[in-house]
This record gives C-alpha cells, structure tokens and sequence, in this order.
C-alpha cells in the first residue's frame, strides 16, 4: 500500500507527458467543428460604426456562396492574413464578409482604412457573442457558408497561401457546384 502512494504521482506524470507527446505534432487548424454541415447561427450583427460597409444577419448568408473571416483590429496575424483575403476576393470574386472581433468601431475603420477592405459586409460583434455562436475560438477564424446558407468549411488561425490553395478553393468550387 504504502508503495502505491509513491508510485502515484509518477504514474500520473508518465500518463500526462504521453498526453503531450502524442499531441505535440498535431495541427492546430484542424479543429473540428461542429457547425460544418449545419445551418449559421441565427444572429444580425450592426454595421461598423461609421464605416461604409453594411452589417449582415442570417439570412444574409443564404443564396450565394459566402467566405466569412473573423477578425479585429488587435490581432496580429489577421493583418498578415490580410493581403490574402484582398487576393481571394480580387481573383475569385467571391462574397467575402467580415465578423469584427471585440473590437472598437473607431480602431476596426482605422485597420481597414490602412489596409484596405475587401469586406461586402462587416458586423461588429463589439461583446464577442456571435462570435461564440459561430464556435469562434481566436481570431482569426474563416469559415464557407454554401448558398442554403449552411457552413461547409472552418480555418483556424491565419490563412496561408497553402491553405487557400489546397483547403479553400477546393472547398469554394466544391460549394459553387
């Protein structure tokens, strides 16, 4: 009995340094969701103030295919993804809408007024709770909404040129039909 107490602890270390070896090598973005092949969550989120974009809502999200990135002025990988999503929209023509993050409206105008806006819509979710809706864990966050308005696709974390080549367009083609 008395061996067994000492022996505890070690069992539970060797048990959670396994947990993260194993986990070690896995990717970050492939965190399932389980709103993929589910309807969006009903919500309407308000324009930005003072930015020349219209908020969206549900039903905005229905009858042509749509990109939806989550985003917010503070993130850093967002404006390095930035350029990207400029790129995806300018060669693919896509809808391509924005969910600003917890963020001030006069800090989100300032980030797209400098790098420029892609955006067909921008929501301001200033209290993060459709964001939460959406399953959100960081910014950013991409997701495809097919035109029944369903999601078929989630990156997590910065799109990269490789992600939009091998994981995001095939998923848009895919949704065009």
């Amino acid at each position: 009995m008395r061996y067994a107490l000492f022996a505890l602890p070690l069992i539970l270390l060797v048990a959670l340094v396994s947990v993260f070896a194993f986990s070690i090598d896995r990717d970050s973005t492939l965190v399932r969701s389980v709103l993929i092949d589910k309807p969006v969550p009903d919500f309407t989120l308000p324009a930005v103030e003072g930015l020349d974009a219209p908020g969206f809502d549900t039903s905005s999200l229905s009858g042509e295919v749509t990109v939806v990135n989550v985003f917010a002025s503070w993130c850093i990988p967002c404006r390095d993804e930035h350029p990207l999503l400029e790129t995806l929209k300018a060669e693919t023509g896509v809808r391509l809408f924005g969910i600003n993050h917890s963020d001030a409206p006069e800090n989100a105008r300032a980030f797209l007024a400098e790098l420029g806006n892609p955006y067909d819509a921008v929501g301001a979710d200033r209290d993060r709770r459709v964001s939460i809706d959406w399953g959100v864990y960081g910014v950013p966050e991409t997701f495809l909404v097919d035109a029944d308005g369903v999601i078929t696709y989630k990156h997590v974390g910065p799109l990269t040129p490789a992600a939009i080549e091998t994981e995001l367009l095939p998923a848009l083609e895919k949704a065009r039909g």
